[in-house]
């Protein structure tokens, strides 16, 4: 959770100046000049709020949570939060939980966010949909993986490109971010028959400050028809 800033104020101490003087006489005496006026006391000062946290380095606790809706019907389809269960000096690990659906899946990621593994799919060397860091408009980086899944017997290659095309703000219920917009655009083809195969396009705003994406959509295409159309939008994050 984020904290929330703390407001200091500045006391000012006045100090009063008192005149005595006296003029031995038999005529009355002067009557005494008045104090000077107190300065006016400063409005106090604040120190403006803390920012969030930055995340830049994963550490275990931090956790993202999205809504992701169907864009072919409009409808949220469900809310996902993902947690860092652990983290080494190659891959972060993960805990993936839907609302309302007590069982946890489990997502292995190198340092760069691209998917190592996910359930029963491997992914070799890494499925190509993280960053490249330094980013930077015009950067591009080629997508290229072996996709399998030991327990359904399922082989498949995907081959593509990602690209940052723009500097974005992005706006979503969990705040205002900065954000490099990045798209990427690859095939997917099964080894045992590649005739089997789909088109897939997927714009990523990544955000440095969370060192995570913010929203991310995704379509996905197969004998020239749109099979799937789904964005994820953050709606709440954190360090623990």
């Amino acid at each position: 959770m984020l904290r929330s800033a703390l407001l200091a104020t500045l006391g000012l101490l006045a100090t009063a100046a008192t005149l005595s003087a006296q003029t031995p006489s038999t005529a009355s005496p002067p009557a005494a000049s008045p104090p000077p006026p107190a300065a006016a006391s400063p409005p106090p000062a604040a120190e403006a709020p803390a920012g969030p946290e930055p995340m830049e380095d994963a550490q275990t606790g931090d956790h993202w949570t999205y809504e992701l809706r169907d864009d072919i019907t409009g409808d949220i389809k469900s809310t996902i939060t993902n947690t860092v269960t652990d983290v080494s000096g190659s891959e972060i690990g993960t805990r993936v939980a839907t609302l309302g659906n007590s069982n946890s899946g489990y997502q292995t990621f190198d340092r760069s966010w691209n998917l190592i593994s996910n359930g029963a799919w491997r992914y070799t060397p890494n499925d190509g949909s993280g960053v490249r860091l330094p980013l930077a408009v015009g950067k591009a980086w080629p997508i290229k993986s072996t996709d399998l899944n030991s327990t359904a017997g399922y082989s498949s290659k995907r081959s593509g490109t990602s690209k940052v095309v723009a500097q974005e703000s992005i706006t979503t219920r969990a705040g205002t971010f900065d954000t490099f917009k990045i798209e990427a655009s690859y095939q997917v083809q099964a080894v045992n028959d590649p005739t089997k195969k789909g088109q897939i396009v997927q714009q990523t705003w990544y955000a440095p400050a969370i060192n995570h994406w913010v929203k991310r959509s995704f379509a996905s295409r197969s004998d020239g028809r749109v099979r799937e159309k789904s964005t994820v939008e953050l709606v709440e994050y954190g360090r623990r």
